[in-house]
């Protein structure tokens, strides 16, 4: 397999570092147009720097003060992040978590049943099994 081995720590440190390699690998082959991965700062600097060594364009999104999540992948994808994820995620509106979903390639069929429970309920607890996001600290 042709994954990026650069990027796995040597010294077996975070997780996150390891993944990254992952999902540059499914990125670099198309599998999907973007990415989010929830991180500690401290991991996410490691990350970020790997993603422009790469030349891969990144948006940073704060969690709170010991976690961010790191948007990367098609710089228009990322582009779209920076215009629609403007505030936490378990406070996006229903269109905008469609957005955000799709763009990180989960089922369509599935995003289209969390929207139209969302919309229908109302934000709060709608729709949050099985869409991968679970609020702020997704």
């Amino acid at each position: 397999m042709d994954q990026p081995t650069d990027v796995i720590p040597h010294d077996g440190s975070a997780m996150p570092v390891h993944l990254l390699g992952h999902h540059l690998y499914e990125y670099s082959k198309g599998v999907r147009p973007m990415v989010m991965m929830t991180l500690s700062t401290r991991d996410a600097d490691t990350v970020t720097r790997k993603l422009a060594e790469r030349f891969v364009d990144y948006h940073v999104q704060t969690v709170t003060e010991a976690k961010v999540n790191v948007f990367f992948g098609n710089p228009t994808c990322v582009a779209m992040v920076r215009t629609v994820v403007r505030k936490p995620l378990n406070q996006l509106t229903p269109e905008e978590d469609f957005i955000l979903g799709t763009l990180l390639g989960y089922d369509r069929e599935q995003q289209c049943q969390r929207f139209l429970s969302m919309a229908q309920v109302g934000r709060a607890g709608a729709g949050r099994e099985g869409a991968g996001r679970d609020g702020a600290v997704s």
